[in-house]
This record gives structure tokens, sequence and C-alpha cells, in this order.
């Protein structure tokens, strides 16, 4: 094995002895395009560390659609847990000419046992990547899943009884097919009666067992269709308080799906977060819900969800949590005023809870003697939620964040005088809010007098987007690794530039959207980037946003406390996961030549 691997992590965590063992007993292999190096069921007696070329991850037993797992390629190792566990789960196929390095299992598992480090980082991540792809193969029991599976997929038939049927006649119905529901056909329509709305008849209203299916039934159905998205069905019995849903096709009822059939569809591991938020009718119950969310990133990270799936899904629900409090805290005669927030929550790209950046919006008209008061309320609740004070102070608490809408308008103007100052700041934040809660129409209402105000003031534009220069692009760190303590700072380096640029130009362009990756699609709409290149910037702040998330979550676990918060150490990355990152910085670094010249920084 040459040198250049063992200095890498984790071979760096290894003693002079076991590098030496290492060297000595490793031999190297060829594989042609298609060879499969490990196929699935299969024992190892290696552990592989790619040299050149790459190697693909594949899950015969899966679709077409979903087969790939993972690649490997240079510096990657696989089929650690084949050597571990005793058998591959997966194959392993040689996407191109590759050379692997061939560590002998009997070697690798000793120096596992006798190499504490490197055990443990063995360990902890073999265990880690063996619940993950279990839970893969497992289908519906992710959250993945979850989001993603369809109302056919649980559903079950449909016990219908002819309209003059009676109390009785269902009652036995239910007790013989097992279900808590029948259907029967009313006026060429379908209606519904329960279990409850049974015992309600029998029980409470004191009816006789004679009396007819019809007189008890409901008609007002909660409905879905076999294609919907089973979340989509969740929610809808969470919003009408129904325990099922009749399912629908042409006219015909085709289905029911219970809530019980729901739950169970999932495994206890994949939290139903937005259920708990929607049903959460105390500020504990809230508290609670909010407790879930860092667990459903774990698990976001684990089943390797796309970024901008985790970032829609996470705003979704933290939208929601603002929503409720701000309906727990706020009077209802009060809840016409707008709660927006800003800054990375404004866009929907926060993952981990972040400070508390958010205003209030009042109607002119609006009378509240109480609103500071109740201001200061919500912001100890969102405390109690799990979102820290904001630094800078910029929360409903501060008066200077508050107010009706011709006092914000006025703001506009007071900031957009002073570009060289505060006002640039306070604008930059204004520029991502978003309503979370109250009438959205109050906030588009102080939008349009920022666009009338700032878009077509080149000078103010190019204050506005100057900072974008701010911070180098760390592009001369790949020519040597750095130690372990040093790192590039993500945030500063990668995604300010590329969130700020991107911002710019939607302010310049009178984009209402607040994401970055929604701003992109409409500034291809309107002509001022190429779609190719817009693609290629979103796929880059994913590649940013990701790296970063999962050195936060390594922060929060207690892993390298050594480094500070967006800062990725290099090589602890994949070859793979370096080479993105070359890229994606090259990328930034002609995006802002690019604004440089759109907005004449170099003057």
């Amino acid at each position: 094995m040459i040198e250049q691997e063992l200095n890498q992590y984790p071979f760096s965590q290894l003693s002079e002895a076991g590098r030496r063992r290492l060297q000595e007993g490793t031999d190297l292999a060829y594989y042609e395009p298609d060879d499969i190096i490990l196929d699935a069921a299969s024992t190892s007696d290696s552990v592989f560390l790619v040299h050149k070329g790459s190697v693909a991850e594949l899950d015969v037993n899966a679709p077409d659609s979903r087969r790939q797992v993972g690649v490997y390629a240079a510096g990657d190792l696989f089929g650690a847990i084949s050597v571990l566990n005793g058998q591959s789960r997966y194959r392993f196929r040689a996407e191109q000419q590759t050379l692997c390095y061939l560590i002998p299992a009997g070697m690798f598992r000793e120096l596992c046992a006798s190499e504490a480090e490197f055990g443990r980082y063995f360990s902890q991540r073999l265990a880690e990547k063996n619940q993950r792809l279990a839970e893969r193969r497992e289908g519906g029991v992710t959250l993945a899943g979850f989001m993603l599976a369809r109302v056919d997929a649980c559903m079950r038939e449909p016990l219908i009884m002819p309209e003059q049927a009676t109390v009785r006649d269902a009652v036995t119905a239910l007790k013989q097919h097992g279900v808590d529901s029948v259907l029967i056909q009313h006026q060429q329509h379908y209606a519904i009666v329960t279990k409850t709305d049974l015992l309600t008849a029998l029980v409470m209203s004191n009816q006789s067992p004679d009396t007819r299916l019809a007189e008890v039934a409901e008609t007002e159905l909660v409905t879905a269709r076999p294609g919907d998205y089973l979340f989509a069905a969740l929610t809808r019995m969470t919003r009408h308080k129904v325990a099922r849903v009749v399912v629908m096709e042409n006219g015909v009822a085709v289905g029911v799906v219970e809530l019980t059939d729901v739950l169970s569809f999932f495994s206890s591991r994949s939290y139903v977060v937005g259920l708990e938020i929607e049903k959460a009718d105390t500020l504990e119950a809230l508290q609670l819900a909010s407790a879930r969310l860092p667990d459903l990133v774990d698990t976001l990270m684990a089943q390797g969800v796309k970024m901008r799936f985790a970032m829609d899904l996470l705003a979704a629900l933290n939208g929601r949590l603002m929503s409720k409090a701000f309906e727990m805290v706020v009077p209802a005669d009060q809840q016409r005023a707008c709660l927006m927030v800003m800054g990375s929550e404004g866009r929907g790209e926060q993952i981990l809870k972040t400070d508390q950046d958010n205003g209030l919006i009042l109607g002119d008209h609006q009378q509240w003697p109480g609103c500071d008061q109740e201001m200061q309320r919500l912001t100890r609740t969102l405390l109690s939620l799990g979102y820290p004070p904001c630094p800078g102070n910029v929360m409903v608490s501060n008066s200077q964040w508050t107010g009706p809408v011709s006092r914000w308008q006025q703001r506009v103007h007071d900031w957009a005088a002073d570009p060289g100052g505060k006002g640039l700041l306070n604008l930059t934040i204004l520029t991502d809010a978003h309503a979370v809660a109250g009438d959205a129409g109050l906030l588009e209402a102080v939008r349009d007098t920022l666009f009338s105000r700032c878009s077509d003031d080149q000078l103010l534009l190019a204050h506005f987007a100057r900072p974008v220069l701010q911070f180098s692009t760390p592009l001369n760190l790949f020519g040597s690794l750095k130690k372990a303590q040093h790192g590039i700072d993500i945030k500063k380096g990668a995604l300010f530039p590329l969130v700020h640029g991107v911002r710019a130009m939607a302010l310049q362009c009178r984009i209402r959207e607040t994401s970055t990756l929604a701003r992109l699609d409409k500034l291809v709409a309107a002509g001022a980037l190429e779609p190719g290149f817009a693609e290629d910037l979103g796929e880059a702040m994913e590649l940013f946003s990701e790296l970063r998330l999962t050195r936060q979550l390594a922060k929060l676990q207690g892993e390298d406390d050594a480094v500070e918060d967006n800062h990725i150490v290099v090589q602890q990355l994949s070859s793979l996961e370096r080479d993105l990152l070359r890229d994606a910085l090259h990328l930034v670094s002609d995006f802002k030549q690019r604004l440089s010249r759109r907005f004449h920084l170099e003057y």
C-alpha cells in the first residue's frame, strides 16, 4: 500500500506498527469495467480500498431505478460490512478500469480489535450504515418511503352494504370482517357508518337495532384517490379530525384507509412529526412534537434523502410549529397580523433549528394595545420550542422589528438611504422574509415597496451585492491536505456568496420567492441565468448544505469538538466528495465573477 493512502483518515488513526502491517500484507488487484468484485450473499476474504477507478454498490433485489445504493471512488473503502457480518448484502461492480488494494479479512479484524481509534471508526460507521441499508431494503418503513408511499399501498377493500340494511346488520358485518366502518349507497352517493356511530346510536340515542343505516350514516365523506400520497391522506385525516378516508376512483369507492392502517404501515422509528404538530393543542404537546425534529433530521440524512427535499420538509414543519405557537399565544382577534421569518428560515434552507429571525407586520388600522407584551411571550414560547434568541435581536420581542405596514414601508426607504451602514444589512434580512402565520398579504405589501424602491437603483444594488466578494473561495486548500484541526469555512467560502448572489439577482428581478432553489428557477425563467448553470448552482448549494449539516450533526453528537462550526476538514472527505467540492467551489468562483460584472463590483 502506498504512503498516500495511509495518510488519509481513518488509516491515519493507526499506530506505526499497524501501518507497517497493512503495507506488508496488502495486495493490489485490477478489474475491468462490469467485473463483479464482490457479489450479494457471498463471503469476502478482503476489505477493498479503491486506488483508481470507481465501484458501484448495487441492491440486486431492488427495482432498476433504486438499484444503485452508492458509488466508491479513489480513497474509499468497501466490503468491511461483509467482513464484519459474514457475507455481503450487496453487489459491488467495477464501473470503469479499477485498481483496488485488498486488505485481508483476518488482518482487518485484528486491526479493528487492537487499534482502538481505528476500530471505533468502523464500528460506529458500519453500525449506522448497516441500519441505513437495512431500512432501505425494507421499503415502506423508512421516512423517505413514507413520504413517497401512495394510498393504494395500504388501503383495504371497502365493506359496502345496501341502504336498507339495519344497525343490527352492520354490527354483525363489522364483527365478521374485522373492520371499523361500513359504506352504504345513499341517494346515488356513498355514506359511511363507523363503530362510533353505531355505539352512539344504540347507547346514547337509544335507537333500535332495527334502525336503518341511512339514518345514522355520515354523508360528508373525507376522500382520497389511490394515487395520492399517503402523507396527504394522513394530513387530511388530521385536518378533518377523522380516523379514515374513503378511496374513490371515477366515482366508485375502491377502498378505505384507516388511521391504524397508516400508522402500522411505518416503523416506530419513523416519527410522524407532522401529525403530532397538527394534533398539538397545548404548548406541552407542541414541545414534544418539536423535540422529534432532530431525530427526523438524523433519519433523513441516514437515508440519503435529497437535500432539497429535506429542506422543504423541515421548513414546512418548522413553519407549522411557529404558526401553532402564534395561534396559542396571540389573541384570536389579533391573528390577522403577519408573523414572518427571515434569514435561512425565511429561505426554507435551515435543517437544524436556528436563531429566531422574525418580525411582525400589523394592519395599518389594527389596534393592539398589548402587542409588545404578547410578542415577548411569543419569543419565550419559541425559545421553549428550541429556537434560541437572535444575537442581533432581530425578533418580534424587539419593537424595531414590529409595526404596521406603513411603518415597515418607511423602514424600507430609511434603510435604502443608508446603504453603507446597518440599513443594508436590514434590507438583506427583509429580502428573505416569508410569512408563516396570519395575513401574508401584509408582507406582500411591504415587499412591493422593497421592489419599487430598490430593484431599479443600480448604486444600491451594487452595495447590496458587494458582500459576495468579502470572503475568498478556498480553492487553494486542495493543493495539499491540511491538518485535522483545520478546515475550510463552508458557510463563508461557499454557501454565503452563492446564496447572497442569488438573493441580489432576485431583488433586481423582483422575484418574490425566497428559497435559493426557487429563485434560481425564476432567474432562468426571467432570462437572467442559463438553465444549465442555474442547475449546477443548485446542485452546488445542496452539496455545501449537506457537508455543513453532516458537520453540525457530528458536533451535536459530541464528535470533532476541536473543529469549529461550519468548518469542513478536507482530508476526512472521500475522494469523490473532494472532487465534487472542488468542482462546486470553481462554480462559485465563476458565479462571483459574473456577479462582479453584472453589478459593476470591480469599480
